[in-house]
């Protein structure tokens, strides 16, 4: 059996006095499609953010490629998100002064090795090509979020983690960026965890889970 990629455990973690997450766990094979619905204010957000290793948990354990994350130093965190990690950020996150191009290879710069040719392959598939050197202001929203989908896989990462990929998108943008970021997803064999509320998405996805109040569960 093939181990897991990620493998989260009890993870529990609270803003004052409320419960953000109430003993969350998930495993999620290499190359499998994960999705987990819930309402806004369910925790969405957090859980990506504690996935992703952007924020600790307060409890539990976390697992990603291997290592055990509550062992690993900041710096080793950061190495390991840049190294295993791709994320789509439902803001974009795009960096104003950054050319599209420039914006989808920090990943490759972080990691000190640009790979111009998967660039533009990348470029080239999300029909962004036209508009590589132009900055994120001139951009659409969805030409933004196929930057920032580029840029999530600039890596070739083991594990994309998705927070509301549609949620800025019209319904057309938001099916052909999802076809997309789907067939680039099988081709590199990267699992993609998505956390949203768009029940459309529900077919696309081999395992589906829902987040209430904290607690996952299947729906």
């Amino acid at each position: 059996m093939t181990d897991p990629i990620l493998d989260a455990t009890g993870l529990r973690l609270t803003r004052g006095d409320r419960t953000v997450l109430d003993g969350v766990s998930l495993s999620v094979a290499p190359g499998e499609r994960v999705l987990i619905q819930g309402e806004s204010g369910a925790g969405k957000t957090t859980l990506f953010s504690v996935l992703g290793l952007l924020e600790r948990p307060d409890e539990g354990e976390l697992v990603v490629g291997g290592r055990l994350t509550s062992e690993l130093s900041e710096g080793d965190r950061a190495r390991l998100r840049r190294d295993t990690l791709g994320y789509v950020y439902q803001d974009f996150r795009l960096v104003p002064d950054l050319t599209a191009r420039e914006n989808a290879a920090l990943p490759q710069d972080h990691a000190g090795d640009r790979d111009e040719d998967w660039l533009d392959e990348l470029f080239a598939r999300l029909a962004i090509h036209d508009v590589a050197d132009r900055r994120p202001a001139t951009l659409s929203g969805g030409e933004k979020q196929r930057v920032a989908t580029a840029r999530a896989l600039a890596n070739r990462p083991d594990v994309v983690l998705a927070d509301e990929p549609t949620g800025q998108l019209d319904p057309e943008s938001a099916t052909a960026l999802l076809d997309l970021l789907c067939s680039l997803q099988v081709e590199l064999d990267t699992a993609l965890v998505t956390v949203s509320h768009d029940r459309s998405l529900l077919d696309r996805f081999e395992h589906v889970f829902a987040l209430r109040d904290g607690v996952l569960e299947r729906p």
